[in-house]
């Protein structure tokens, strides 16, 4: 049976006080619509229809193109959001209802309701809750025999309705069929003057279609976020969920309150992270490695057994055995190859660099290829800018570059090659050969004295 996803993402979200789209804020690296589609799809969800409005030129952008999109130019409520998707709607199969603002909703849940609608052969069936501050939620109200007789939204609920505890998470299933016979029936008879598309459930229940309520005990997959304040608490929850994850994996994280996994990221067993980490994109970490505290790495590829101390690594890729930092970066496009030392304040950009090599500290490597076995003493700088275009060093096995040279690109260091330090290197130097270029030194006697001297 071909299950068809419809979310609501059309909302202005005004307690956000933002320009972006409430559903484009992101929670762990993904904007909230985004999670929200992911579960619907590992659900089963064979089709998502994003119905949007507020902010719809930027939504479209964010959205695969699998998601087909409906536009709701006027917000008159759920139930009218649903009717502009209406040409869509297969006329066979179920149809699934979700938030784009609930980005906690997991694809177990999911999962569960459609299992639970087919099985009790409904025409339609809502996700519950019981929140003890229900506040804002429409209440299930329900009959002396603990069915379904409808939902009252807060601002028609009376004192007593409002008491409930038992309150409507927005997500639903229906019968495509049921469906689409009730949305062309609502109407706006209420304080909202909206379409509500709880109406729906009332008019198959009057016409003696089965109706019926998928409670949930866990009410943090129901979270909705309408401000800033909601969106940390769904962050916290989520990153917890995250980190639990990756634990249960065997993943040792040191300080689980205070490490940053974005969803996406993998990390192999066996690797230990330390507080303060931040893991973002589409990271993967191998095994048995040691991320230290305050780290981040973003959209890069670590093998296993590599150390990272208080660094930044961004779209690069490090090999087995290799250490890095403290304090170094790591930009775009760099390769660092098998047991490789980059030290504290070292900057490798748009290079690779060869197993057994270092760069122990305080040396600029960027748009290079740099072989094995390769030492870039302290303050070696490989200067590939000349201000207009950029230019590419070539460093082979073997070489010695000696603290503070410049090797002015494009320029080659042949193997065994060795550069003399405080030299500025603007030739290639050849196999086995010494390059050196530096003024001559020369000592003056007597210089000190005469200075004294003077200061006296």
């Amino acid at each position: 049976m071909k299950i068809q996803g419809i979310i609501l993402a059309a909302g202005a979200g005004t307690r956000m006080k933002s320009d972006i789209p409430k559903v484009l804020h992101k929670v762990c690296g993904e904007t909230m619509l985004d999670h929200v589609i992911n579960s619907a799809i590992d659900a089963g969800v064979s089709e998502c229809i994003a119905i949007i409005g507020h902010g719809a030129d930027k939504v479209k952008q964010t959205l695969n193109e699998d998601v087909k999109i409906a536009m709701q130019h006027e917000q008159l409520g759920t139930g009218h959001a649903v009717q502009m998707a209406f040409d869509q709607i297969n006329d066979e199969g179920i149809v699934l209802l979700l938030c784009g603002d609930g980005p906690l909703v997991t694809a177990n849940t999911l999962e569960n309701i459609i299992d639970f609608h087919k099985k009790q052969k409904n025409a339609a069936t809502v996700l519950s809750t019981e929140l003890q501050n229900a506040f804002g939620y429409g209440r299930i109200v329900r009959t002396n025999n603990q069915e379904l007789e409808g939902i009252v939204e807060e601002k028609d609920a009376t004192n007593e309705q409002k008491e409930i505890k038992e309150v409507n998470s927005g997500i639903y299933c229906f019968d495509a069929k049921a469906l689409k016979h009730t949305l062309p029936l609502l109407q706006n008879n209420n304080a909202q003057k909206e379409y509500y598309l709880t109406d729906t459930l009332t008019i198959l229940k009057n016409e003696n279609k089965k109706v019926g309520v998928y409670k949930i005990n866990d009410y943090e997959d129901i979270m909705a976020v309408n401000s800033r304040i909601q969106l940390a608490e769904v962050e916290k929850i989520m990153r917890k969920r995250i980190n639990e994850y990756h634990m249960n994996n065997g993943v040792t994280i040191i300080d689980p309150s205070n490490t940053y996994i974005e969803k996406q990221v993998q990390i192999g067993s066996d690797t230990i992270v330390y507080p303060n980490v931040i893991l973002k994109g589409e990271t993967v970490i191998g095994k048995a490695c040691i991320i230290g505290h305050n780290s981040r790495i973003e959209n890069a590829e670590i093998d296993n057994n590599v150390e990272v101390q208080n660094s930044t690594i961004i779209d690069s890729r490090v090999e087995s055995g290799t250490t890095i930092g403290p304090y170094a970066y790591l930009r775009p496009k760099a390769h660092i190859g098998q047991n490789v030392k980059i030290g504290d304040f070292v900057e490798v950009k748009n290079a690779k660099i060869g197993n057994n090599s270092k760069a122990s500290h305080l040396a600029y490597i960027g748009d290079a290829e740099v072989g094995e076995n390769v030492n870039i003493g302290c303050g070696v700088v490989f200067v590939n800018y000349d201000g207009k275009n950029k230019y590419k060093t070539i460093v082979e096995d073997n070489a010695f570059i000696g603290s503070n040279s410049n090797l002015v690109a494009p320029v080659r260091v042949e193997a065994s090659g060795y550069v003399a330090s405080g030299s500025t290197i603007t030739k290639d130097v050849t196999t086995g050969s010494l390059g050196i270029e530096r003024g001559k030194q020369k000592n003056i006697d007597g210089w000190v004295e005469r200075k004294n001297k003077g200061r006296k």
